[in-house]
């Protein structure tokens, strides 16, 4: 029974770990890394097409958005998540792809005057289609028999619409040991969705820490600190433009405006308009409006049944297609625009970002984390200009900061979460944070509550039953390959995973009945034939 730690560890963003229990090979997460690599992650020790199950805590792209590119490689097996994260899925796969191929395409344009080689997207459109029929949706709180030697339950973990830390209960060699996920832990309070769910039992937690090397101030009542940035930049004559997630921190920013315009705190421009520029927003949007009763708190709750939309309200506008989008900068008065990418590094936001960062009227304000080394994370501290579509632009804007409205809990919370334990683990895993995080807080585990607490690498390998490390990964710090070498090379990469899918395949079929083998090689030798060279 082994796990071993792939991505998200001694870092952020990329969230995956394998685990191995007799014949079967499963996946916790999928996630694509955003923002720089410190640390090279190992490749999932099989090959796609082995891979039987994947298990999403939650829809955010650091933690679903390679599964794409698992399907394309060759995976077939089911993919467990609750039903919101499989919706939420639905989109973010889709517009991830969509972000994929239009980069690929804009930076053809580029390689092709300048006699460089062809650029070929990570995924495409129909790998996300297809690994999207794999989805299987599950409901909080129900224990599901997956497969004889395994079981599974999904418990809110209050991060985001359908966020989940999920319990495995693994059978092997006559043992059964309890290994519990964490995700994305929430900080609670949240205005939308519910607190984070305490777990009493385990033999190994694999837990984030994303914060965990500081604590949250009290949080303002962020409808008023908003109504003041708000009323700041509109005397200035400016816009404000605010980079959220499409989905989770927009739909909690349209909860504090509403309330900006119900309690009516900003009197002098009680008729401002909001902009949500991101279809993928738009349509997440949506999908909160379907969720209450799985997944809202107790206050939205009451609010939706007093008939009030808590997020929606009078001046709310949508852009839609490319056209809406650009008309919002023709835009005469103040206004508001709520845009994703978070950390401004993809999407619409980078064209309001053009916009607006050489006007000294204008407010950026972020909302939400910022990986180091995104956009965002160099706007915040403090960079003079930046480029944007191969131009240079002056920062004259105001760039502020609502601290405190973040999906994760920090370093009081996640201690909490962890002491719920009612015996202490038999070990610890740390991941999901900056690199000096991720060993502070397993120190501060140690310390605080006498839990066996460590920080893992990728690579690092425990076998389950004897608790012990089997294989260590690397250490090595290294610089991140240039994104158009890896996406040139993943054709070739494509190919070969086919290659390795046939092998899997083959290894299945034995002891069909001999003439459907013998079929079954012709025809392998026959397309060998036509491309042998």
């Amino acid at each position: 029974m082994l796990l071993e730690f792939l991505g998200a560890a001694h870092e952020v963003t990329g969230s995956c770990h394998y685990l191995k229990f007799g014949d079967k090979h499963l996946l916790v997460d999928c996630g694509m890394e955003q923002g720089p690599d410190l640390y090279v992650n190992q490749d999932i020790p099989v090959n796609a097409a082995e891979i039987d199950y994947v298990f999403v805590t939650h829809a955010h792209i650091d933690h679903s958005g390679l599964l794409p590119l698992l399907y394309s490689r060759g995976f077939r097996g089911q993919i467990f998540a609750t039903t919101a994260t499989c919706e939420l899925c639905d989109i973010m796969l889709k517009d991830s792809a969509h972000i994929q191929m239009f980069e690929a395409e804009w930076r053809n344009r580029k390689a092709k005057r300048a006699g460089k080689p062809e650029v070929v997207p990570l995924y495409d459109m129909e790998d996300a289609q297809g690994v999207l029929e794999h989805f299987v949706p599950c409901e909080y709180d129900h224990k599901y028999n997956i497969c004889e030697d395994l079981d599974v339950r999904f418990v809110d973990a209050g991060h985001l619409l359908g966020s989940s830390s999920i319990e495995f209960w693994i059978r092997e060699e006559g043992k059964e040991v309890k290994v519990v996920f964490s995700g994305d832990i929430g900080h609670g309070n949240k205005p939308l969705i519910k607190n984070p769910t305490f777990l009493k039992e385990a033999d190994y937690v694999i837990m984030e820490s994303t914060y965990g090397d500081r604590l949250h101030t009290s949080p303002p009542d962020y409808a008023p600190e908003l109504a003041r940035v708000i009323r700041d930049t509109f005397t200035r004559g400016g816009n404000l433009v605010i980079p959220a997630f499409s989905v989770g921190r927009t739909q909690e920013m349209l909860y504090f405006l509403r309330r900006i315009k119900t309690e009516h705190l900003l009197p002098e421009f009680e008729g401002f308009e909001v902009y949500i520029d991101s279809p993928l927003s738009v349509e997440a949007t949506n999908i909160f409006h379907k969720s209450v009763e799985d997944c809202f708190s107790d206050e939205a709750k009451q609010l939706v049944e007093q008939g009030i939309n808590p997020i929606s309200f009078p001046g709310l506008k949508t852009a839609v297609t490319s056209d809406e989008s650009k008309m919002i900068n023709f835009e005469k008065k103040p206004v508001v625009i709520i845009s994703a990418s978070g950390m401004c590094e993809a999407g619409r936001i980078r064209h309001h970002l053009k916009h607006n960062l050489w006007r000294a009227e204008s407010t950026i304000l972020f909302v939400g984390y910022q990986v180091p080394g995104t956009l965002g994370h160099s706007l915040l501290g403090g960079a003079k200009e930046v480029k944007l579509f191969g131009e240079t632009i002056q920062v004259h804007a105001k760039i502020e900061n609502l601290p405190g409205i973040s999906g994760h809990a920090d370093r009081a919370k996640l201690t909490e979460w962890a002491a719920a334990f009612e015996e202490k683990p038999k070990k610890v895993f740390i991941v999901h944070g900056e690199d000096a995080v991720t060993d502070e807080f397993a120190k501060h585990l140690q310390e605080e509550l006498g839990y066996d607490a460590i920080a893992p690498y990728s690579g690092d390998t425990y076998d389950l039953l004897s608790g012990e490390q089997v294989k260590a990964g690397s250490r090595e710090v290294i610089q991140k390959k240039e994104k158009n070498i890896k996406a040139a090379t993943n054709v070739f990469a494509r190919l070969v995973a086919a290659g390795q899918r046939l092998m899997s395949v083959i290894h299945k079929n034995e002891g069909i009945p001999n003439k459907d083998i013998a079929k079954f090689a012709d025809q392998i030798n026959s397309l060998c034939d036509k491309w042998d060279r």
